[in-house]
């Protein structure tokens, strides 16, 4: 595995840096021991030096005292004291010589300077003394022979010659400062060495190691930035083609299955959103139908209104003109009362009329024509609408036929008055465009098949309609202009107001010419099963 790999990779490194660490640990306290064994050897060198000058500022003091030189005690006690601090230095610089360097060369010489430093604090000890008791002798008879006397105490300490003593102590260290300072010399070499050895070495292991991950990490990082630069495109159906079983072959398999999942989510979203976007135009459809459904009934409820002011506007009109004509002037015979009268009830019936047929158009507008479904025989609303209608028929002189039924019964579903009303709207229209003397007749047929029906027709000897006509009898206030010179008076709205019942039966109208003159209006209806 390649974590694995790299696990024991920063382990070697570690274990690199921790030698590297070690070595420089070792090399600081080789330093710091040749360093101090240099400084004890200088030290101690510096030492005997002093006191070999100590020495002869003794001697000189001596010469002074001897010859009455003007040498004071004070001096000899400052230079005893100088001399006793500088073999009192030199002894704990020998005890730290002893602990820093051990081997049998150093051992040897310390020996050598243990015995000299004896020598010498035993001569300062027993000169001090002397030269403290002793006299000034000014004017000496033999000066030379005084001097020697002199020089003699400072020669020879226990049998030893303290000017050889000093100079091969002096010797000694001298050399032994040299050794000191080829040993370390010898040791920075080699610590020199050492480091850059370290340092190659720890510098080729890194380098090996940064050459064989950048050269394992270059493929699956590049898959995986190609991977990653292709997902923020959105490239769902890019894959990354990285084999075994190491981290990034893991981390190449979970993204792979990422984008599938992606893509799985991606289709399922478009699918919601063709479904939601279908929805919303389906209902954008609903609501635009139904905006046109209002403006639509808006615009009938205005010609609703404004066929109410036109429609009521005349036979008022009239009303009122006839009554204020009877009422104006002198009394009148009765005749001409009744005449007026007369004609006051025609108007007025009209007028009754034309109000009817405005309410039946406003119910149909506003209540969507409230039909009241009951078990029925057709042939009764039929035979009420005949007698209604017969009165009409003689007062404009058409001759109105009894209505040819078939010998069974004509069940449906229906409301008797709508029906009653939606048969005299017809008839009405056959006898007031007919002509004086013209024949109205009714029938009923049941015609064969399924579903079972039943067709009213009624047929008329009147005005007609033009083929052109037939494709806006129905419209509401439309009237062809036969039935404008035949019957001014009329307000197109009788047919619309039929075929809103015989649809509200789950029937129809249909109108055609009929041979010879006239019209024929089939109303059709649905009957029951009861009449098959």
């Amino acid at each position: 595995m390649f974590g694995r790999r790299l696990t024991w990779a920063l382990v070697a490194l570690a274990a690199a840096a921790v030698a590297e660490c070690a070595l420089a640990l070792w090399s600081l306290r080789v330093a710091e021991r040749q360093v101090l064994r240099g400084r004890v050897a200088a030290d101690i060198q510096l030492g005997f030096a002093q006191l070999a000058a100590d020495k002869q500022r003794l001697r000189l003091w001596a010469a002074q005292r001897q010859f009455d030189a003007g040498a004071e005690p004070r001096e000899l006690l400052a230079l005893a004291g100088s001399m006793r601090g500088t073999l009192d230095r030199l002894d704990a610089l020998a005890a730290q010589a002893v602990a820093v360097d051990d081997r049998p060369p150093a051992r040897a010489r310390q020996l050598q300077r243990r015995d000299a430093l004896a020598v010498l604090r035993s001569s300062v000890d027993t000169l001090v003394p002397q030269l403290g008791g002793m006299p000034a002798a000014p004017g000496a008879a033999n000066p030379a022979a005084a001097w020697a006397a002199a020089s003699e105490r400072f020669a020879v300490a226990h049998g030893r010659d303290l000017r050889q003593l000093l100079a091969e102590s002096i010797a000694r260290e001298d050399e032994a400062v040299r050794e000191k300072r080829v040993d370390t010399d010898r040791a920075m070499a080699r610590m020199r060495t050492l480091w850059l050895a370290g340092a190659a070495t720890l510098g080729a292991l890194a380098l090996a190691l940064a050459l064989y991950f950048a050269r394992a990490l270059r493929r699956p990082l590049a898959s995986l930035g190609e991977a990653a630069v292709a997902l923020q495109r959105g490239e769902l159906g890019h894959r990354i083609q990285l084999q075994g079983s190491d981290e990034f072959a893991l981390l190449a398999g979970s993204v792979n299955a990422m984008a599938e999942e992606l893509s799985r989510h991606r289709e399922r979203d478009a699918q919601r959103r063709h479904v939601l976007e279908q929805q919303v135009a389906e209902r954008t459809r609903e609501l635009s139908q139904a905006l046109q459904a209002s403006q639509a009934a808006e615009e009938r409820r205005r010609r609703l209104f404004a066929d109410i002011s036109h429609e009521l506007r005349t036979p008022t009109t009239v009303i009122r003109g006839e009554a204020e004509v009877t009422l104006r002037g002198r009394d009148k015979p009765v005749d001409e009362y009744q005449g007026t009268l007369r004609r006051i009830a025609d108007t007025a019936g009209q007028l009754g009329k034309v109000i009817d047929d405005l309410l039946t158009v406003a119910r149909h507008d506003i209540d969507a024509m409230d039909i009241r479904r009951v078990p029925l025989d057709l042939a009764q609303p039929l035979a009420q609408a005949v007698e209604q209608a017969q009165a009409l028929a003689a007062a404009h002189g058409v001759r109105l036929a009894p209505a040819e039924l078939p010998p069974r019964a004509l069940p449906l579903q229906g409301d008797a008055q709508r029906l009653r009303q939606l048969l005299v709207v017809l008839l009405d229209n056959a006898v007031r465009y007919s002509h004086p003397g013209g024949t109205v007749r009714v029938a009923v047929e049941v015609p064969g098949g399924a579903p079972a029906r039943a067709e009213v027709r009624i047929e008329d000897e009147g005005i007609g309609l033009a083929p052109d006509d037939l494709a806006h009898a129905f419209e509401q206030r439309w009237r062809s202009e036969r039935a404008r010179r035949h019957r001014p008076d009329g307000s197109g709205l009788g047919l619309a107001i039929a075929l809103a019942l015989a649809r509200g039966h789950d029937g129809d109208i249909r109108l055609a010419p009929r041979d010879g003159g006239g019209t024929v209006a089939t109303v059709v209806l649905p009957l029951t099963q009861e009449s098959s």
